[in-house]
């Protein structure tokens, strides 16, 4: 099937239901159906109110009118995001486009609850675990009624063909992490000391509560672990192809590339289009270029934390999926051996086709 066969078809779906969602992967053209949607409802007075994660968005919004000549659209349409959209008075529209509907909370129901018009959602990553907030407030207000997946989309050639290399490491023995105490002092523990100790408190702990604190903190203290910081410096000296990297902190990914896109950052904008120009081959990111951010020509990426989430890992694995469908697209997940990263992993990859996985130990080559 082509582009424009899928958008058609995912169309008719949304044209048939007064309320669904389409769960398309990424690079199939989520933003230019809800436009087409637009188009089908149009009227002189129709209200639509576009709902996004963050502002960021609503430029492929706006673009995409751009390039498809739909700018008239734009005088019909009020932009807002997740966190704002109880602020809006839910007669003053017709539509409701929820972009990246995954976002979705129970708190959101203040607004959707009054709604009575028609509702869109659009997401490549649709939420699978029944009992979440998540799962039930798409499932209420805009249930999955079409889907096309990552592999769909690379089957069919729109994206990449693409491989996972899994990098299974080692925890470092040498006592050189350091450990602050609440008197301002600190000591020297090793990776694998650390782990065992934050799991053990974990195991001997009878209430859910305090063993879900814990994890938390074990996984904050696994962020700062340097082994995997040290294997991505050695994977980028060998790496000529233009590559993103996905750390777990600011300060990390400064330290990883020279070029970053975060929050802390005031050149993240001016960097993120050098990269996209490909005047730059190297950019490190944290959470930010997970939903909403299309990166042309990428053909390599570095994952250093997987965080046990499929919608998260399938949006950064989707960023090196672009419109190349000739080339092979080559993700590289970091996974400590023998703990708790190689259980978020596998749940993580849980929507991805096992035979395009492959596992990789350094120290066995």
């Amino acid at each position: 099937m082509s582009k424009d066969d899928i958008q058609e078809e995912a169309l008719k779906v949304a044209i048939s239901n007064n309320r669904c969602g389409l769960g398309i992967s990424m690079g199939v053209g989520k933003t230019r159906i809800g436009l087409q949607h637009m188009v089908k409802n149009y009227n002189a007075f129709v209200k639509y109110l576009v709902v996004a994660p963050k502002k960021s968005i609503f430029k492929a919004w706006n673009d995409e009118m751009l390039k498809t000549g739909m700018e008239a659209m734009g005088d019909h349409i009020t932009y807002t995001t997740y966190l704002s959209i109880n602020k809006h008075n839910p007669n003053d529209y017709d539509v409701v486009y929820l972009d990246e509907c995954h976002s979705l909370l129970l708190s959101h129901e203040l607004f959707l609850s009054q709604f009575k018009g028609r509702i869109l959602g659009l997401t490549g990553t649709p939420p699978k675990q029944k009992g979440t907030d998540k799962y039930f407030m798409v499932n209420k207000y805009c249930p999955i009624k079409y889907t096309f997946t990552v592999d769909d989309a690379s089957d069919s050639k729109i994206l990449n063909q693409y491989q996972i290399i899994i990098h299974e490491l080692q925890l470092s023995n040498n006592d050189t992490l350091k450990k602050n105490r609440k008197d301002g002092g600190h000591w020297y523990t090793s990776e694998v000391k650390d782990y065992i100790y934050s799991t053990n408190r974990i195991n001997n702990l009878g209430v859910a509560k305090d063993r879900k604190f814990l994890s938390i903190m074990r996984m904050k203290s696994m962020m700062d672990y340097k082994t995997k910081e040290k294997y991505t410096e050695s994977l980028l000296k060998n790496m000529s192809e233009k590559c993103i990297i996905f750390a777990n902190t600011q300060k990390q990914a400064d330290k990883l590339c020279k070029h970053s896109y975060h929050s802390g950052n005031k050149k993240s904008d001016e960097n993120l289009e050098l990269f996209s120009d490909g005047r730059i081959d190297k950019l490190s990111c944290i959470l930010q270029l997970s939903e909403g951010v299309s990166i042309p020509n990428l053909r390599q990426g570095i994952i250093l934390h997987s965080y046990g989430n499929e919608r998260k890992s399938s949006q950064r694995i989707g960023r090196l999926l672009r419109l190349n469908p000739n080339e092979m697209a080559t993700c590289h997940i970091l996974c400590y051996k023998g703990t708790v990263d190689e259980k978020w992993v596998q749940s993580a990859l849980s929507t991805f086709d096992k035979s395009k996985v492959k596992y990789y130990n350094p120290l066995e080559g």
